[in-house]
Parts: C-alpha cells; sequence; structure tokens
C-alpha cells in the first residue's frame, strides 16, 4: 500500500515536470519568434514541407468528408423532405468542426511526427548539442521557425480543406441526389455565420501550435537511440491527438459561452 502511493506521487510528480518543461519550451519558443536572428531560408523550407507537401492529403480529407456528409446527411434529412437543405449541414458542420479538427488530425500524423523524428534523430545523434557548442541556440533555430511555419500553413490548409469538403457534397448533391447547383450554393453560404468563420479560423491556429510544440518538445527530449526515435514518433501523434480533440472541446465551449 505504502509503494503504490510513492509509485502514484512519483507518477504525479512526472507529470508535473513534465507541464512544467513544455511550458518553459514553449514560452522560449514564443520568444524567440520576436526577437532576432531569424532564419528565413529555414522557415521558407518548412513552409514548402508542411504546407505543399501536406496538400494532397487535406484535398484527399476534405473530398471524402464532404460526400460523406452529404450522403448521411441526406438519409437523415429525407423522411422530412429537406434533402436540398443538405448543403446547410455540410458547411456548418464543416466550417465549425470537421474541417479544423480532421485537416488537424491528418496534419499531426504527418507534420507532427515529422518534426518530432526529426529532432528526435538530432537529439540521439547528438547534433543539438553540436549547435549549441558552435554558439546557435536550437530552440530559435528549430522550434520557432517549425512554430512560425505550422502557425501560416496549417490555417490555410484548413480552409482548403473546408472548401474541398463542400466541393465534394457538392458532386453528391449535383450527381447522386440531384440538387440544383444554385439551391446548394445559395444555402451552403446561407448558414454559414460570421461566428462560424471565426470559430473556423480561431481553432486551426491553437491546433498548429499544439501540433509543432508537442513534436519539438517530444524530439528535443528523446532517450534511448533508434528505439527511441520511434517511441517519440508514436509519443507525439497521440498526445497531439488528445491535445487537438481536448482542446477542440474546450474553444468550442468558450465560443458557445460568448455567443
Amino acid at each position: 500500500m505504502q509503494t503504490g502511493s510513492v509509485n502514484l506521487l512519483s507518477k504525479t510528480f512526472g507529470y508535473v515536470l513534465v507541464i512544467q518543461e513544455f511550458t518553459f519550451l514553449c514560452a522560449r519558443t514564443v520568444s524567440g519568434l520576436l526577437r532576432p536572428p531569424w532564419y528565413v531560408r529555414d522557415l521558407v523550407l518548412q513552409l514548402d514541407r508542411i504546407g505543399a507537401g501536406s496538400l494532397f492529403i487535406v484535398v484527399l480529407t476534405g473530398l471524402f468528408t464532404g460526400m460523406v456528409l452529404a450522403l448521411q446527411g441526406a438519409v437523415q434529412l429525407e423522411p422530412y423532405g429537406a434533402t436540398m437543405y443538405v448543403s446547410r449541414l455540410i458547411s456548418t458542420s464543416v466550417v465549425r468542426e470537421l474541417g479544423p479538427v480532421l485537416a488537424a488530425l491528418m496534419i499531426a500524423g504527418r507534420v507532427g511526427t515529422g518534426i518530432a523524428s526529426e529532432l528526435a534523430s538530432m537529439t540521439v545523434t547528438e547534433q543539438i548539442d553540436a549547435l549549441r557548442a558552435e554558439g546557435t541556440d536550437p530552440i530559435q533555430k528549430l522550434a520557432a521557425t517549425r512554430l512560425a511555419a505550422c502557425l501560416v500553413m496549417i490555417p490555410v490548409l484548413t480552409i482548403i480543406t473546408n472548401a474541398i469538403a463542400i466541393l465534394g457534397g457538392w458532386l453528391i448533391a449535383r450527381f447522386y441526389l440531384a440538387i440544383d447547383s444554385y439551391f446548394y450554393w445559395t444555402w451552403a453560404f446561407e448558414a454559414l455565420h460570421q461566428r462560424d468563420i471565426v470559430m473556423g479560423l480561431v481553432k486551426p491556429v491553437f491546433f498548429a501550435f499544439i501540433i509543432a510544440m508537442v513534436g519539438c518538445y517530444v524530439g528535443f527530449n528523446t532517450r534511448g537511440g533508434t528505439v527511441g526515435v520511434g517511441v517519440s514518433t508514436t509519443q507525439s501523434m497521440v498526445s497531439a491527438s488528445i491535445l487537438i480533440l481536448a482542446s477542440d472541446f474546450f474553444i468550442t465551449k468558450l465560443f458557445m459561452a460568448f455567443s
């Protein structure tokens, strides 16, 4: 019983230490965005990797999400004779929730794990220590550039996901459900309000911060050689996904409280 209490206390202390280290890393990275030197070449490289590299998966994610929503929405609305309003369901669902969350989860799987594995490899091969020995701040050069690239590109990728999802819904509505295009697009835009658009733009910023910082934290704290790199990659994906879903709940509650 006493051993169990000691273990629980030790685990609790470990979680507190992780939160403290993560918060410290976030603070140093954010401050790195505001002060020189700015590694422009590294930033452009990360923008290309995150933006252009993730374009294909977010387009597919948006397309099939919109198509499935159209099929499922039509089934739910058909008993009420309201199938023609399926675009309202698609546009509001995608812009408020599904677009930001699904895009973030897909990007976390590709970009977040990529950041974690790259930094983990640099950590275990002592490249991070070499940067410090040369007088370069690894947080400024590695973490700040990746955070800036994520904050720029993930909202853009989310907007693309939303647009493709609504377009995918139109394909099903027009060619499978025989809904007139004029009614589809009219009701799709009519259903969106300013609050929905703001929510759909705020969430990706928080998700981008989570994806970048979790990947950097896990990468910088990797131990155990090549095995540790694999563990860190998995840990980055799991932690980022949980934090994305949890933060989505709290952001939604916050918007509902002020609406």
